[in-house]
């Protein structure tokens, strides 16, 4: 699924104290790409992500979805119709979640919704297990009591529940540690490689996003300052060197 941005434009307060959280003219992430989105706290990373899934208004402009879903060409403008959701994944912080049901609760309440039968849910939980770590499945806890890090894996699970054409990750490395941030960057390639889905991630850490994302959007005050091809691993110099990342 390709996503194409037209003179996106959304801003925060007023007069004096307006502030502009994502300012884009034109932009086109392709279809079965894996994007990454960086920039400095308060770039417009997770504001982009929000209007991409229409969860705030823009000022002006659009966001498209173009592509083919069920043998069938679709072009949509995503706040005017809720078609998109049907293959699109996200997992952006952990409102998200319904936090009073057990993680198997919610992943059988995501299950039902979508039709998906008790074997097939198994089947997909399955793939994940080893990401899960034995500390989300047929675990009593809620949600709510979760560890930051669990409460994470629960989220991007989830998201990736239904096998989406369109998967959003806001920061998914955060909260977790060292071997599920391996993890979950060889589930994310592997998952792209699978279903050619479209894939959007944006992450404070520089080499986790080197290593996964073949093309990087660099941010700075809503705007994409940068569009840099990653397919070697080129991108590291150029960001480290505008974050001045030091040994």
């Amino acid at each position: 699924m390709t996503i194409k941005i037209d003179n996106l434009r959304k801003t925060f307060g007023k007069g004096e104290n307006v502030k502009v959280a994502v300012d884009i003219d034109q932009y086109e992430i392709h279809a079965g790409e894996i994007l990454g989105l960086v920039g400095n706290n308060g770039a417009g990373k997770s504001t982009l992500f929000r209007l991409i899934l229409d969860l705030i208004k823009a000022d002006t402009g659009n966001v498209c979805m173009q592509g083919t879903y069920n043998g069938n060409p679709v072009d949509i403008d995503v706040s005017k119709t809720e078609e998109w959701k049907d293959w699109t994944g996200a997992y952006v912080d952990d409102s998200f979640l319904i936090d009073y049901l057990t993680p198997d609760e919610y992943f059988q309440f995501i299950a039902r919704i979508s039709g998906m039968s008790d074997d097939t849910l198994k089947e997909q939980l399955d793939k994940y297990a080893h990401f899960m770590a034995g500390e989300i499945s047929g675990q009593p806890k809620l949600i709510r009591n979760l560890s930051a890090g669990n409460k994470q894996k629960v989220g991007i699970v989830a998201a990736m529940l239904l096998r989406p054409q369109v998967l959003i990750l806001d920061e998914p490395f955060n909260f977790l540690d060292p071997t599920s941030q391996s993890v979950i960057k060889h589930l994310i390639k592997e998952y792209n490689q699978e279903t050619g889905a479209t894939i959007l991630i944006s992450s404070h850490n520089l080499n986790h996003t080197v290593d996964i994302c073949p093309r990087i959007a660099l941010l700075e005050d809503g705007h994409i300052i940068r569009d840099i091809v990653n397919q070697h691993g080129e991108a590291q110099a150029e960001l480290e060197d505008y974050f001045e990342v030091k040994e």
